[in-house]
């Protein structure tokens, strides 16, 4: 009952009253209209006496409502907690942005990777710390990510502040709200400086070494043998393809999911090698699409995960559908051996 409500009742007694006054010194055969006004004096007293007991009743259900908000506002507040140091005690280096680019939310780890405080990163311009020769770039792929809602993961120089310039691999995640735009972006950093290092080195130690170790181990054993590799790095498609061509295996490598079902639709390859994370269309992407090509055609094709990263869950690949699983840093002579023991020829 409102007080609006509540006030207007007792204006209703205090009318009734002066009524009933009216009638005291009135004959008594006007006595009927007084037992009638009395009458609903007794009502009205027994609504107000029912709606007090109501209010009484809403007041402790809300008393009870409070009592539950208040708890369940203390587990929020530390489930918060709780989330804020797995954010900003990660090991790797974590950022929010808004849609424009500008920064939100740092954890310690970025602010050591960007060589700043981490509220120092709040409300600067990713763009600043990208190497000016390719921040056009970085632009022009924040604004593709309104048509995309994979993660996606680039490769940028990043120029932290005083320091040397590093490669990182970005992996960048959006969010949206219930009415599509986004919102945000969650991005992890990682530098990748030591990997590409090695990657080159293992190049040049495979190009010194795998035209010997071809002609002493794998005579002619796979020559014809015809393998797609798909990657969209350029330098992970050199690598493999100079890696398994020095063993007379013929490569077709290719740099999305797209450009593999192309090449599938004009021929079967005896063995499949895909990266796992992938712009657009990632592994498991592919893994899908070439099982449902298998069902239609009545093909087979042996299939095996390159990953660059060595959190990658392997049994996740299994699981999914590809026959083996490899890391990128892997000797060349194992990445051999996989594609011969995939096509039988191990």
């Amino acid at each position: 009952m409102s007080e609006e409500e509540f006030t207007r009742h007792i204006k209703i007694i205090r009318q009734q009253i002066e009524a009933l006054q009216k009638y005291i010194d009135l004959t008594p055969t006007q006595q009927q209209q007084v037992a009638e006004a009395m009458e609903e004096i007794v009502a009205s007293l027994g609504n107000l006496q029912l709606q007090q007991e109501e209010m009484q009743t809403s007041l402790e259900a809300l008393e009870d409502i409070q009592d539950e908000l208040l708890q369940q506002n203390e587990y929020l507040a530390i489930e918060r907690q709780y989330y804020y140091e797995l954010f900003n005690f990660a090991p790797d280096a974590y950022l929010l942005i808004n849609a424009q680019g500008m920064i939100l939310k740092a954890n310690r780890t970025a602010g050591a990777l960007f060589n700043v405080l981490p509220n120092f990163l709040i409300g600067k311009p990713l763009a600043n710390f990208v190497a000016e020769a390719e921040r056009s770039l970085f632009r022009t792929k924040l604004n593709q990510l309104s048509q995309l809602d994979s993660v996606q993961e680039w490769e940028m120089v990043i120029c932290p502040r005083g320091g040397q310039p590093f490669d990182a691999a970005l992996m960048v995640a959006p969010i949206r709200n219930t009415a599509g735009p986004i919102i945000s972006l969650q991005i992890s950093i990682r530098d990748v400086t030591k990997y590409k290092q090695a990657n080159l080195q293992l190049q040049a130690i495979a190009s010194q070494l795998l035209p010997e170790a071809a002609a002493v181990e794998t005579p002619r054993s796979l020559d014809g043998l015809q393998v797609l590799f798909v990657d969209d790095e350029a330098d992970a498609r050199e690598f493999i393809t100079t890696v398994l061509e020095q063993h007379g295996i013929l490569v077709t490598a290719v740099n999305s999911v797209a450009e593999a079902l192309e090449v599938l639709e004009r021929s079967r390859p005896d063995v499949i090698i895909s990266d796992i994370r992938m712009p657009d269309e990632d592994g498991y992407a592919l893994i899908r699409k070439v099982k449902a090509l298998e069902a239609e055609k009545g093909w087979q094709i042996p299939t095996a995960a390159l990953t660059a990263y060595l959190a990658e869950d392997r049994a996740k690949a299994i699981k999914a559908g590809f026959q083996s699983h490899l890391h990128k840093l892997a000797e060349p002579t194992e990445l051999v051996a996989m594609v011969a023991q995939l096509a039988g020829r191990g």
